[in-house]
């Protein structure tokens, strides 16, 4: 869901280093880098601040946060992605496993905790959006929800989630909810797109994936975000 984005401050990673910039980025080994991206902060008001604590096998890093105002609006999405060089069509890709082990804190908390993909027809298109917009949410805390309407339960890596549709602009958006938190997890996210290929008429044959991404959209309270660890590869 975001739609707005500025040429960043790219920070390299030696030791633990902190960043409040709107849109400070630090980068590390493995193609990793951990972004503040506040694109949403003129919707409400407080502060958006991310650590990064390595950036190596895998990615270890935490994000700080308070804001009031704009209740219905996302502040921000600090997140840490994995570099795509080279785009590729998703029906091309055989695998993108992924593990991330987090935990929150926070107070009057609501905000989600997901992974977004963006993919379109255009390999060249910018990375912030696309054709279509994947996110699976690993939590959520208040009263907020995805883009769209509930279209039912699925089962996709053994497990459940609420699959919800709608559109951002033109941007057609899924997204797939777990029914409780879920704070390890080991999966496949080709399988998400596999699900929307063979049931939704997802053109997986002529979609590129754009980002690969994982982080929280904090709405309002305060709260801390902590990756105990990240890691996710493209096959």
């Amino acid at each position: 869901m975001k739609l707005l984005q500025i040429l960043p401050v790219i920070l390299p990673v030696a030791v633990a280093q902190t960043s409040c910039e709107q849109y400070a980025v630090f980068s590390g080994g493995n193609g990793y880098s951990v972004s503040n991206n506040l694109w949403g902060q003129s919707a409400g008001s407080g502060f958006g601040c991310i650590t990064v604590n390595s950036l190596n096998s895998a990615a270890s890093w935490h994000a700080d946060w308070q804001w009031s105002g704009g209740q219905n609006n996302v502040k921000s999405y600090p997140n840490v992605q994995i570099a795509i060089p080279q785009k590729r069509i998703v029906n091309s890709i055989g695998s993108m496993p992924t593990t991330a082990s987090w935990s929150y804190t926070g107070s009057n908390l609501r905000a989600d905790v997901a992974y977004d993909l963006f993919t379109a027809s255009n390999p060249n298109h910018v990375t912030y959006s696309g054709d279509y917009e994947l996110m699976i949410w690993l939590a959520r805390y208040g009263d907020i929800g995805p883009i769209g309407s509930a279209q039912g339960t699925v089962t996709i890596n053994g497990q459940s989630w609420t699959l919800y549709y709608g559109f951002n602009g033109a941007m057609q958006v899924y997204s797939f909810v777990a029914p409780s938190t879920v704070t390890n997890w080991s999966g496949d996210v080709k399988n998400f797109f596999n699900y929307l290929r063979d049931n939704k008429g997802y053109p997986a044959s002529s979609q590129y994936v754009l980002s690969y991404q994982f982080g929280t959209e904090p709405f309002t309270g305060s709260g801390t975000l902590n990756v105990n660890s990240w890691t996710a590869s493209i096959n």
